[in-house]
């Protein structure tokens, strides 16, 4: 009983948020570091005012330091695993909730002075860098679960293979089309693209779709020619609408498909384009942090 219980604890564990990891654990710890800066800031001489040249400004700016630095090695952590307390799991939690109170900390390093130098420049890039890793982690918390809702069993490669699958079927009904509708259906094929930069996945996936254009003409046609139920139907008409009928319904069916692939496509893509912004801001922010601490001590 015990290992059953053992192991039901392990598979609830992994499939755990990491921002529920260990019931909150580097929350609580974030939140009480933060606590106990503010203690320190509030309970410091403030004469003439507080600032980052006094006794508890450089405490709060080494201990910021440090944590700057140590979050920044997240990217080097991720290509390692391991388990247990010092997973990736457990780091990524700590890098979220830490980073959020190394901004606290900063301000209170600063004293709540700004001005036109490296320091505010400093804090400036600590400010960007916290709010694109703050939009990471919502996007870590939400994306995963919409990608699994969408492609159900398929990966994003069955996806466009299964788009791909209704192309000799739709190819072969749309033989006995007019030449200008076959075209259509062709370019519709031929044409369309699934998969884009990433930008252009997120913003417009299905801007000007040759799919979606000839399955709108199709639709258009067929709402012209009416129903299939006409008595004095010529024999002609009767095969040139259930053909249409056919190559409607085989261009909804891989519209659909596209659909789902773009989704895919739209999701991987939230999932990277973050990393665009904050990886650049986490060097710049380092490289700002070596000429604020430098310029510190050299003024010292």
């Amino acid at each position: 009983m015990n290992r059953v219980d053992h192991r039901g604890r392990r598979r609830s564990a992994a499939h755990e948020s990491f921002l529920r990891h260990a019931g909150y654990r580097y929350l609580k710890i974030a939140l009480l570091l933060t606590a106990v800066c503010v203690g320190i800031y509030v309970g410091t001489d403030a004469s003439p005012v507080r600032n980052g040249g006094s006794a508890a400004g450089y405490g709060l700016g080494a201990l910021a330091t440090f944590l700057v630095i140590w979050l920044a090695f997240l990217g080097i952590r991720k290509r390692a695993i391991t388990a247990g307390r010092w997973s990736l799991k457990a780091w990524t939690s700590a890098h979220v909730y830490l980073g959020v109170a190394v901004l606290v900390i900063s301000l209170l390093h600063s004293g709540f002075q700004f001005g036109l130098n490296l320091h505010t420049l400093a804090l400036l890039l600590l400010m960007l860098t916290v709010v694109s890793g703050v939009f990471g982690a919502i996007v870590y918390a939400v994306i995963p679960k919409l990608m699994s809702d969408n492609r159900g069993q398929l990966s994003g490669e069955q996806m466009i293979e299964a788009v791909q699958a209704v192309d000799a079927p739709l190819r072969q009904a749309a033989r006995r089309l007019s030449e200008a509708d076959a075209l259509l259906v062709s370019e519709a094929i031929e044409e369309t693209q699934i998969v884009r930069g990433v930008f252009g996945r997120i913003l417009a996936p299905d801007k000007n779709c040759p799919t979606a254009k000839a399955l709108a003409m199709m639709r258009r046609q067929s709402v012209r020619a009416g129903p299939l139920d006409g008595i004095e139907d010529k024999d002609d008409d009767v095969s040139e609408r259930a053909t249409r009928e056919r190559v409607t319904l085989l261009l909804e069916r891989r519209s659909a498909m596209l659909a789902r692939a773009r989704r895919h496509a739209r999701y991987r893509a939230l999932l990277e384009v973050w990393l665009y912004a904050h990886t650049p801001l986490t060097f710049a922010l380092l490289g700002a942090l070596v000429g604020h601490v430098v310029s510190v001590f050299y003024m010292w």
